[in-house]
């Protein structure tokens, strides 16, 4: 068991003044399962990559279990990584593949196949012990792959992007068993995706990066209640909230038709740094369709997506900017047409409210 910590940690490749990793500071708990999180070019990757010693640090260190990894080689630092292309040796059965790292490291036979036959039993593998990796499935190639990692009982697991070749029904059912397995080992575990709905339903924190620099670490659910900025307001949520410039009135902020009321700490936020606008920010879940003799935001339905209990409802509204597209999410019972007009009222002290030039959260 470890805990690992970023300590200004950064990544600068030749050629490029742009560092991958931007002075990274993240402690990660002992038995904790943390996802780093962001779209391409984030940095999400290279930062595992820095953990795992196959990027150098250039700046600020690593430690695992307090003790600086920076520039120890992979193999002394305690950790197994699982990668995205399983990276299995076609000619061995399971077994040699899971026990080989093992082998390597001069683990006697008896022991060497305890462990395995352990690992197998955790991953549901027993009987593919002896096939070869290509008479097995993706799903079952990414468990084997896991289970090479389980047996060296590490410190750390690294995973990066290990579902990303499974389709979509086996992704679901394989990041379960991730989260189960973790919680069942009790390892400090990073995992990296690009993928926001798998971190938010894996990580006890999800740490989330842009262009390099970390913008909030938090547990999945304060990520989603109180996004630290705009940024991770937007990227964090599926559909992706409604994130809008609107200038500021008596009474709250003009939304359209609408005078969104804005919480006193808000206000006060943008009393003092003396804003004209918010950047404003509504979840598709947080409209309600207006009820009669109420003045609405008036929505020009473009498409509605039925998902069964819920549908989601794509359209245009006018703003004082110019039409806006939404994201809606309404009662899969009562779904409106294509070209229909629906007025939206907002469900009152759910709204998010952004610095419109920094993109720092206002108020608390």
């Amino acid at each position: 068991m470890a805990e690992v910590q970023y300590v200004g940690a950064s990544r600068i490749y030749p050629g490029n003044p742009v560092p991958a990793v931007n002075h990274l500071d993240l402690d990660i708990t002992d038995g904790e399962f943390m996802v780093l999180v962001g779209p391409s070019g984030s940095g999400k990757s290279t930062a595992l990559r820095m953990l795992a010693g196959l990027e150098d640090v250039d700046e600020g260190e690593i430690r695992i279990s307090g003790k600086d990894v920076s520039n120890k080689p992979p193999k002394d630092r305690d950790i197994a990584m699982v990668f995205q292309n399983y990276a299995l040796y076609p000619h061995m059965t399971v077994a040699d593949n899971m026990g080989f790292a093992l082998k390597l490291k001069g683990v006697n036979k008896a022991e060497r196949d305890a462990k395995v036959l352990e690992a197998a039993k955790l991953l549901d593998l027993e009987r593919f012990l002896d096939r070869k990796p290509k008479a097995l499935s993706g799903g079952q190639r990414q468990r084997v792959a896991m289970g090479r990692a389980i047996v060296r009982s590490p410190a750390v697991f690294l995973m990066d992007e290990p579902l990303s070749n499974l389709d979509a029904k086996l992704r679901v059912e394989t990041r379960a068993n991730i989260a189960a397995l973790q919680a069942r080992l009790g390892t400090t575990t990073i995992y990296v995706t690009h993928d926001q709905v798998e971190a938010m339903t894996m990580g006890h924190r999800v740490a989330v990066l842009k262009d390099g620099l970390l913008q909030q670490a938090d547990t999945p659910r304060t990520l989603y209640d109180r996004p630290g900025n705009a940024f991770v307001a937007g990227f964090i949520g599926s559909p992706a909230m409604n994130l809008k410039t609107v200038p500021l009135v008596e009474g709250g902020a003009r939304f359209g038709n609408l005078v969104v009321p804005l919480r006193r700490d808000v206000a006060a936020a943008a009393a003092a740094a003396s804003l004209s606008s918010v950047t404003l920010g509504i979840r598709p879940e947080a409209f309600n369709l207006a009820t009669d003799g109420e003045r609405g935001l008036d929505l020009r339905v473009d498409i509605a997506e039925e998902l069964g209990a819920d549908a989601y409802v794509y359209g245009t509204a006018p703003l004082d900017s110019g039409d806006e597209q939404f994201v809606v999410r309404v009662d899969g019972k009562h779904v409106p047409q294509m070209g229909d007009t629906i007025p939206l009222s907002v469900t009152p002290g759910s709204e998010h409210a952004f610095h419109p030039e920094t993109g720092e959260r206002l108020g608390d």
